[in-house]
């Protein structure tokens, strides 16, 4: 569903087919993830809950639906085939939501909840519910059809969903920092107690967990790891940026790095140990094998539509690498480089390979840091690629991994207390 688009109903989503790009059908909708958030703010739509024909149910994020239409839900294809297990902090739409009794704030009178509808937010990638279906008048039981009036309203007017202010446990915390940058959260975790940080981090989500643990200090991320469930503890790896997750792994002993890597799609675990293979402080080491990688006959358009992800880093969405096939790292011949302000100037039909930068020698995996650095200070770069002897291109540097293995090991705990620090001076 595109932004803009209507809005829609849950109900016309139960027993909805899911099917993947090449239009196999893969599962049926069985049920909603949401999210409560604290006071009125409309619950965030988390995912579905897909059944296999195997009758296994499994999670499906809303980041991976790329289309709901004519009765059909479209997923970018690959899917975690893992058992779903409702966390603490999630609600079932169909489930817990549904026929439940709530109070419309004007003027005081208890309905029905028939039917929610959600929607996408204009430009992102969030889903929300924002209106409630309701029904005036008693609930109905097996034995009498419940009558009265029948309207739909906002989420703000009705009372009854959402976390209480009083309330305990993960839920409060999490909402109350909900709308902080991961490195934000990091630094509330890093000061809660080992006990406390294992209940946050249980309740975050796969794709939070791994933005903040990607921020915590080394000796954070080893604990809250190795207090999650082994299988948990490979999605939130395969969510991670693949340097970021080769580090962790290359920080765990060798039985539990095999453990691990065994419970990963078979493609991410490939990328781990390709970069754990490479010493840390070198080109191979701090490189992402997931750069925007294009053929040499994408469009200007076509590259523009892969630096608007929003999941990217401005550094790796700073430029384009393109390669003959195959477009997943290690790629065909690395032919060059498409800078993201070339991309502004040039009419969206032209070719990517007439406009490629090809004048700078790409760095070779066992480059060192010092040598990474100076590349980048000398030629005003922010990311990098790396490219072996054979010309194929096997991931990217970005500054920010330069910059994290170049100052002092403890610096994210110097930053945590920064603002401690200049409270105390008065500064």
């Amino acid at each position: 569903m595109a932004a803009g688009a209507p809005r829609i109903f849950v109900s016309h989503l139960q027993g909805v087919a899911v099917f993947d790009p090449a239009g196999d059908q893969v599962g049926r909708v069985r049920d909603l993830v949401v999210m409560l958030r604290m006071g009125q703010r409309p619950p965030r739509l988390l995912g579905l809950v897909v059944e296999l024909a195997t009758r296994r149910r499994i999670f499906l994020p809303m980041t991976r639906v790329t289309a709901i239409q004519s009765g059909q839900i479209i997923t970018t294809g690959v899917l975690n085939v893992r058992r779903f297990e409702q966390r603490p902090t999630e609600r079932l739409v169909f489930g817990e939501l549904l026929d439940r009794r709530v109070t419309l704030t004007e003027p005081g009178e208890e309905v029905t909840v028939l039917d929610l509808s959600v929607h996408q937010l204009p430009a992102r990638r969030e889903w929300e519910i924002d209106r409630v279906f309701v029904r005036k008048g008693r609930k109905g039981s097996a034995f009498r059809r419940a009558k009265g009036e029948a309207l739909t309203v906002e989420w703000t007017a009705v009372t009854g969903f959402s976390l209480e202010e009083q309330g305990q446990g993960a839920e409060n915390l999490l909402a109350t920092f909900e709308q902080l940058r991961p490195a934000d959260l990091a630094n509330v975790l890093h000061h809660l107690s080992p006990k406390r940080r294992a209940e946050v981090a249980a309740a975050l989500d796969d794709d939070r967990l791994a933005d903040v643990l990607e921020e915590l200090p080394e000796d954070d991320q080893i604990e809250i790891l190795g207090k999650l469930k082994e299988e948990r503890a490979a999605d939130v790896l395969e969510a991670m940026d693949p340097d970021d997750a080769a580090d962790l792994l290359g920080e765990l002993p060798t039985d539990d790095q095999e453990r691990l890597l065994s419970l990963m799609q078979p493609g991410d675990a490939a990328d781990m140990r390709r970069l754990m293979s490479y010493e840390d402080r070198t080109a191979g080491g701090l490189m992402t094998t997931e750069p925007i990688v294009l053929r040499p006959d994408a469009s200007v358009a076509d590259a523009l539509a892969r630096v608007r992800n929003r999941d990217l880093s401005p550094a790796l969405a700073a430029q384009v690498y393109v390669c003959r096939p195959p477009d997943d790292t290690p790629t065909g011949k690395y032919l060059g480089t498409v800078h993201f302000q070339r991309l502004l100037r040039e009419p969206p039909p032209s070719l990517v390979s007439s406009i490629l930068d090809n004048d700078l020698q790409p760095l070779d995996p066992e480059a060192e840091l010092p040598a990474i650095a100076g590349f980048f200070a000398t030629y005003d770069m922010v990311a990098a690629p790396v490219v072996d002897e054979a010309g194929s291109l096997l991931g990217a540097v970005t500054v920010d991994d330069v910059l994290d293995h170049m100052l002092p090991e403890d610096w994210r705990e110097t930053e945590f207390h920064l603002d401690e620090e200049v409270t105390t001076d008065g500064s």
